[in-house]
């Protein structure tokens, strides 16, 4: 195991960047965190900013020229995949500069046509849809970062997370609409029979994992699937009701209905993972193995979130919440309006 002090974090400002940072400062790192700034975040008291874009080199060399890392977390990938971004030459700029590496990938870094083939291990085929696409941009910039190990040792390590959810999830299609239905005895539509599975992890776990692969040397050049437990929709709404301590209020979507939910311009009435593109399962028996990752389970980690969202006064909550990232959101009136002609036939 290696000891660190000196640390930085590309993100930093929302869910898993913010958990990871109060991480690290908990355990007495010194902490800096390089983002664009935009994100109107409050970092805890000592940790440095560096003001960057990621899809420019010339700022991300301004800003960390002269300097040396024991470790870097790279948690910002979703703006690079919107805006490009010269991953080889942040690689260049941290090669023989940095201890470690971890790069947070993605489930969606695999082959999206093995969906229904369970589960997933970390030496299967990667997504091939290139740099426009979320996953395709995923697997190319872990394939520069393990190549670059292979060629010289550069310390890279990969997490690939499935759904991550916990307190500040900035995903608003997940758990929170979740919760305020259960609360509210609202329909919760369920498309496939509730049979879709997914893996869900918290994003506490996470960003455990992910300090801890980072003082593993031997994690280098490796990829590891993180994440919890796997649940189909069924369970997944089953778990929560618990939680809440509520009775769902269940509407099967009949499969002939479900083009209609298909269309470009139709609203969505589920979860995204409810779908099932997503019906997908990780192996975290690798992790277990090599870096002795463990994790909570579906229940305990749901109650840590419901006590959060309660906490915020959000199951008082009137009205729908929008990610500036995703986009992801929740129409209460249009579940209604759709469950209710499910009802009438």
């Amino acid at each position: 195991m290696i000891d660190y002090v000196n640390v930085l974090v590309l993100g930093g400002s929302v869910f898993v960047g913010k958990h990871l940072v109060d991480q690290l400062v908990e355990a007495g790192h010194e902490v800096a965190v390089l983002n664009r700034g935009v994100t109107p975040t409050e970092l805890p008291k000592g940790v440095t900013r560096l003001v960057a874009d990621r899809t420019d080199l010339g700022q991300l060399r301004a800003a960390m020229a002269g300097r040396d890392w024991d470790a870097v977390f790279d948690v910002s990938g979703f703006v690079m995949a919107a805006g490009g971004s010269d991953i080889d030459g942040l690689l260049d700029l941290l090669d023989g500069h940095v201890g470690s590496y971890v790069y947070t990938s993605s489930i969606m870094a695999y082959d999206q046509s093995r969906v229904g083939v369970f589960p997933w291990t970390e030496d299967l085929p990667t997504n091939a849809d290139g740099p426009t696409g979320y996953g395709g941009f995923k697997a190319m910039s872990e394939a520069a970062m393990l190549s670059r190990h292979a060629e010289n040792g550069f310390p890279a390590s990969v997490v690939r997370p499935a759904a991550i959810y916990g307190p500040d999830n900035n995903i608003f299609d997940m758990e929170t609409p979740m919760f305020l239905r259960l609360l509210q005895g609202r329909p919760i539509l369920v498309p496939h029979g509730g049979l879709v599975v997914g893996s869900y992890g918290h994003v506490d776990d996470l960003c455990a994992a992910m300090i801890n692969i980072s003082r593993h040397p031997a994690a280098a050049g490796e990829v590891f699937n993180i994440t919890g437990e796997s649940l189909d929709v069924n369970r997944y709404i089953a778990v929560l009701a618990d939680v809440v301590g509520a009775e769902p209020n269940i509407v099967a979507v009949p499969d002939e209905r479900l083009a209609e939910l298909a269309a470009p311009d139709a609203v969505p009435l589920y979860g995204h993972l409810f779908k099932v593109r997503h019906h997908a399962m990780l192996s975290i028996e690798k992790a277990q193995r090599r870096v002795g990752y463990t994790y909570r389970d579906a229940h305990s980690g749901h109650r840590h979130t419901y006590d959060w969202f309660c906490q915020q006064g959000w199951d008082r909550l009137d009205g729908s919440l929008v990610d500036p990232m995703w986009k992801a959101s929740w129409d209460f009136e249009a579940e209604a309006a759709f469950a209710e002609s499910i009802r009438r036939g």
